[in-house]
């Protein structure tokens, strides 16, 4: 230990004079870089003893922590909003279902109506149809009375006229009311 010291001693000759000792200080007053030295160090040994790198510290430790909690709240924001997008993705599809199964059940009432309608409307020209054909007859078998009744006639009037004039008065009014007569029976 001793030879450390004489060497420190030694090296400080030759080198100059050694810091912090008295000469040193002697040699440095007219250099401008050693009050500059000084002042630094002052500086930082006033912040080291009212404790401003502690302030420092915690002003950097509370800003980590804030920001911290920034990202967390934005993590847990983010996952929020996820679970939002996922819930209404699922919606849209549940509604897009629904619709498709809407528009599956309309299709198959049209369906149905309109085989109903051709069937109604089927249903209801038979039945005019039918009105139509037994109109058609009425007015058929109306048509043949009124032709045989009017045949009839000219038959009572064709045979009056020759039974007038081959036969006497007498005669001729029993033969046309008995003509007549059948003819009444037979319309009826």
């Amino acid at each position: 230990m001793m030879l450390i010291a004489e060497e420190a001693a030694h090296g400080a000759a030759s080198h100059g004079p050694a810091l912090f000792s008295g000469e040193w200080f002697a040699a440095q007053p007219s250099e401008p870089t050693f009050y500059a030295f000084l002042a630094f160090i002052a500086f930082f040994v006033l912040l080291a003893r009212f404790g401003v790198h502690k302030t420092l510290a915690k002003s950097l430790d509370d800003r980590a922590d804030a920001i911290r909690d920034e990202l967390d709240e934005a993590k847990r924001l983010r996952e929020e909003a996820q679970e939002m997008l996922a819930s209404f993705q699922r919606k849209q599809r549940e509604a897009e279902a629904e619709a498709e199964a809407i528009i599956a059940q309309a299709k198959s009432e049209a369906k149905t109506l309109k085989a109903e309608a051709r069937k109604d409307m089927a249903e209801r020209l038979e039945r005019r149809t039918a009105m139509a054909e037994q109109r058609i007859a009425q007015a058929e078998a109306q048509a043949a009375a009124e032709v045989k009744a009017a045949a009839a006639e000219l038959a009572a009037s064709a045979a009056e006229e020759i039974l007038k004039s081959k036969l006497k008065k007498t005669d001729l009014n029993k033969i046309v009311d008995a003509d007549i007569k059948m003819a009444g029976e037979r319309l009826n």
